[in-house]
């Protein structure tokens, strides 16, 4: 192996999961390629791109977190995370009052996307992890 690619090799080990996604979708861009099916071996750097799909794991759990709470959308709010959480009237005013607040943890992608788009419908920012 050359230099150029034992270097190459290097940097790509250093890259966080989130990197190398980004980094799979920017070859898929700028090559052409499709690192969704298995590609036969060929010469030359698209080779590669299918290799590095292998390792992006796709992201099973989600933490949803509470960021911004309008104090005039409070109550609408306090609503949905009842109803999400599971918790008492108590326990969801704390989350409500005291954000940034961790609503949920462990929830698939769909649910965390349906819990978001409730919560940011009645007024809230949420960040999903």
């Amino acid at each position: 192996m050359s230099e150029k690619l034992a270097a190459i090799i290097e940097q790509l080990k250093e890259l966080t999961l989130f990197e190398t996604a980004e980094l799979v979708k920017q070859i898929e861009l700028v090559f052409g390629v499709d690192t969704s099916v298995s590609v036969a071996v060929s010469s030359g750097p698209v080779a590669a791109a299918p290799v590095i799909a292998e390792v992006v794991e796709e992201k099973s759990s989600f933490d949803i977190t509470l960021t911004e709470v309008p104090a005039d959308k409070k109550i609408a709010i306090l609503k949905i995370v009842r109803n999400v959480t599971g918790l008492g009237l108590k326990e969801s005013k704390e989350i409500v009052d005291n954000v940034p607040k961790l609503v949920k943890e462990g929830a698939s992608k769909e649910e965390s996307e349906k819990i978001k788009a409730e919560l940011e419908t009645a007024g809230a920012k949420v960040t999903i992890k």
